[in-house]
């Protein structure tokens, strides 16, 4: 039980440290709106000031992580 509550802190903690707003609810909002808006091939403007020039030459890269990333960048930073 005891390792379980520190993989939970540790992974929070972490999740807290990359992206501190996180759990303000008008993030979130964003987040999905974002994601609607990926849905309809339309991406806003926060969303691609994020993307950097490395993501956008090597499409190899483009995995599902990567692009939740981008998203989660443009929102919760």
């Amino acid at each position: 039980m005891r390792h379980f509550l520190f993989l939970f802190l540790g992974f929070f903690a972490g999740l807290y440290l990359s992206w501190p707003g996180f759990l303000i609810l008008e993030n979130w909002k964003c987040f999905n709106e974002i994601i609607a808006k990926s849905a309809d091939n339309k991406i806003s403007f926060k969303a691609a000031f994020e993307i950097s020039p490395s993501y956008l030459l090597k499409p190899k890269n483009r995995t599902m992580a990567s692009k939740i990333r981008i998203v989660a960048d443009a929102c919760f930073r």
